[in-house]
């Protein structure tokens, strides 16, 4: 990249910093230009949902490390629009940026159920994405707050966590029992157990379910069984949809997400990287909301702007790690996996793990490794995940 370019990236997230950050390190002399549309420095999203909801954790706790290169930064300002024959974007103010290459980490929004078209008209329906709704979230729960959560994947378990540890009951609601399609049986079984001693109560539906307003005014979920479950407040924890609007003016092809390259690169002089982009995997373009793919992202977007075809591509390593109901479990490798792991060490009884912890592996290629409750080097997990040496 020659060094009179203007490089602009567009999302303030942990997938934007660590773009700029890397592209400077890697001896980018260019203007570089950061825009986000909140109004304060990028921070840790997964951190809302545990300290931060819990009162533990302030803002300041969560920043990511400023950045320690030189960049334009501006915050606060949404963009609205790309024009590519003019190479600029446009911005909420009216202000245009123009651009030689540019780097898309705007992320996603939360997913509510009327985009699902399973809301009725009005009903107060409260999600979760950025340190505002945990705030929110948090001066309106209480003891004796009756929390309805409709989604019970990772994000409704750690909010249904969260929620208890601040006094809430909570009932969480879904087409399935939770977390079967993201961890496989044993992993939920384990959180499943570990919420139900928390006295978190669990529906579940293939029907669908459709939020409602009650005779009083409080929002009741209804499943298509007929079950009614009426709460204070009803979370909605059913996926995020890719902040891509701002680049439909563009003619751009972005339902799903920004489709990348092995290289994070949606054409020659754009990539993308974090929540909006949807990387290669053999079913198609998937976007996969992780911390770790937001930060191997964004650092194989970098090394492709500046190398093009030379850069590395990316080999995902599919690590991820979740907090709830006082169980720790961090995985390296692909889930579900089919069939039972092997117990490397410790023990599990009855839907409770021993007091060393638990190691598992599930062999393939690759293979994949969890740790629950047992503090292991991410080194280890990832060399779990390779075949036995033959003896």
């Amino acid at each position: 990249m020659p060094p009179a370019e203007r490089l602009v990236v567009v999302g303030a997230s942990l997938a934007g910093v660590t773009l700029v950050d890397t592209v400077r390190r890697h001896g980018f002399t260019g203007r570089l230009t950061l825009i986000g549309a909140e109004p304060r420095a990028a921070y840790n999203r997964p951190a809302l949902s545990k300290g931060v909801l819990a009162g533990t954790d302030a803002l300041s706790d969560i920043a990511l490390p400023s950045l320690s290169c030189e960049v334009d930064e501006i915050v606060g300002v949404a963009a609205t629009a790309l024009d590519p024959v003019r190479r600029e974007i446009v911005l909420a103010d009216g202000d245009r940026i123009g651009y030689d290459k540019l780097a898309v980490t705007t992320g996603a929004r939360a997913r509510r159920l009327s985009d699902l078209g399973a809301a009725d008209p009005g009903v107060r329906e409260t999600t979760f994405r950025d340190v505002d709704d945990a705030r929110d979230l948090a001066r309106r729960l209480g003891p004796g707050s009756e929390v309805v959560i409709v989604g019970a994947g990772i994000l409704g378990m750690e909010l249904a966590s969260g929620c208890v540890r601040l006094g809430a009951s909570v009932t969480l609601v879904d087409r399935q029992p939770p977390l079967r399609a993201q961890l496989g049986p044993l992993l939920a079984d384990l959180l499943w157990a570990a919420a139900a001693r928390h006295g978190v109560r669990f529906a579940h539906s293939p029907g669908g379910v459709r939020l409602r307003a009650s005779d009083s005014g409080t929002p009741v979920v209804e499943l298509a069984d007929g079950r009614r479950f009426e709460g204070d407040i009803v979370l909605s924890a059913v996926g995020c949809v890719p902040e891509v609007e701002w680049l439909r003016s563009a003619g751009l092809a972005v339902d799903g997400g920004i489709a990348v390259d092995t290289r994070c690169r949606f054409t020659s002089d754009i990539v993308a990287a974090g929540d909006v982009a949807a990387f290669p995997t053999p079913l198609g373009p998937r976007r996969t909301p992780l911390w770790t793919n937001a930060f191997e992202q964004a650092r194989t977007a970098a090394a492709a702007l500046l190398e093009g075809e030379s850069a590395p591509a990316l080999v995902p390593s599919r690590t991820f790690w979740t907090e709830q109901f006082g169980m720790t479990v961090r995985v390296c490798g692909p889930l579900p996996m089919p069939g039972e792991p092997t117990v490397v060490a410790g023990t599990s009884s009855d839907g409770e793990v021993g007091d060393e912890g638990l190691l598992l592996r599930w062999p393939g290629h690759p293979g994949t490794a969890a740790a629950v409750n047992r503090r292991v080097p991410i080194t280890r997990l990832r060399a779990l995940t390779q075949p036995a040496p033959i003896t």
